[in-house]
This record gives structure tokens, C-alpha cells and sequence, in this order.
């Protein structure tokens, strides 16, 4: 049995996550439950949460460097049906995004480079409205321009604890190579 303060740290703890719509930082915990004076062991707490979420369709998950309720993947899918879609991003502000996400921080030259093709100001203002990207400064080269990085926005979106959780470079080769491999497949069997 939970002793009676951990009940009550998790209570709290559990009341805040649920009621914030970002993630919730682990020292904004800690100072609600000390400003309460409970005990602040937030690697229990969090466990105890995690585990009271174990059968139902949301779970605690890190991301974007804090704590937030999100609905399990098993069921997101259905519920993409009944939930309104935010606004998808052209494939160019996806591509954009992904290579800010992965170079960053960058210039719309270097973006432009990598793309092979011009960056239109519609992209940049698609990722600048969603809040995914934003300035981090200007390079010491001349003309100054902007240097491109991505916000906590942009991990809470796409479910990332931080950018060191991007899928690795090795593992889009990996994927692409296994899906080209079970493409040619069908075509050797035809053959023999």
C-alpha cells in the first residue's frame, strides 16, 4: 500500500499534468509539492503514476523535457477519426522542418542547399505560426541572416522527449533499404 503523503504528492502531481496543456517540467512538480509539504521523490511519483495508467488508454510519457497525459498509440488511430485534425504541413514545410530539426541552428541558405530548391516565405510562416520553429540568433557572416531552430512546440508535437530522441540518420537508411529489399522481392520470385 502507497504510504498516505505519496498518495497525496501523486494526487497533486497527477491533478496538475492532467489540467496542464503543456508538458509539466519535473522542478514545477517539485516546488508544488514542496510548496505543499509533501515529499518531492518525483522519480517515485512519476512511477506510481505511470503504473496507475498501466490498463487504461492514456499514458504518462516525457516529452519536450516534462510530463504530459497522452493517449496510447493503439488508440490514437481510431481517434483520428472522430478528433479534429490540426493543419497538416506541405511536404516542403516538412521537409524544411526535418532538416532545421537536424542541422539547426541554420540559415535559410543552408536549408535551401540541403533541399535543393528555393525555401518560399509560405513554409516559413506555416512553421513560425504552428510556433515549430523560431529565430536563435544571426550568424557572423555577412549579411547576417537568421539562424533557424526548433521550439519545445516542436518536440511536444511530434512526441519527442528532446532532439537527441530524432530517429538516427543509420535508421532511415536501415528502413529504406529493408523496404526496397521486400520491394524486389516479388520480382526475383516472378523470375525463377
Amino acid at each position: 500500500m502507497i504510504e498516505v503523503e505519496v498518495q497525496r504528492a501523486c494526487l497533486l502531481a497527477e491533478a496538475l499534468i492532467f489540467a496542464s496543456s503543456e508538458p509539466v517540467k519535473s522542478e514545477v512538480l517539485i516546488d508544488l509539492l514542496q510548496s505543499q509539504n509533501l515529499k518531492s521523490d518525483i522519480h517515485l511519483i512519476i512511477d506510481v503514476l505511470r503504473e496507475k495508467y498501466t490498463h487504461h488508454a492514456i499514458e504518462l510519457i516525457e516529452v519536450a523535457g516534462g510530463w504530459q497525459f497522452r493517449t496510447k498509440a493503439e488508440y490514437a488511430q481510431i481517434l483520428t477519426k472522430v478528433v479534429e485534425k490540426p493543419r497538416r504541413l506541405s511536404r516542403g514545410a516538412m521537409e524544411t522542418l526535418a532538416i532545421i530539426a537536424y542541422h539547426q541552428p541554420c540559415t535559410r541558405t543552408e536549408i535551401e542547399t540541403i533541399r535543393g530548391v528555393s525555401l518560399g516565405q509560405a513554409i516559413l510562416d506555416a512553421l513560425l505560426e504552428d510556433q515549430l520553429i523560431t529565430p536563435k540568433g544571426r550568424k557572423e557572416i555577412p549579411g547576417r541572416p537568421v539562424l533557424w531552430g526548433t521550439t519545445p512546440a516542436f518536440l511536444e508535437s511530434f512526441g519527442l522527449e528532446g532532439l537527441n530522441s530524432l530517429p538516427k540518420r543509420e535508421d532511415f537508411l536501415l528502413e529504406r533499404a529493408a523496404t526496397e529489399m521486400q520491394q524486389d522481392a516479388p520480382a526475383d520470385q516472378e523470375k525463377g
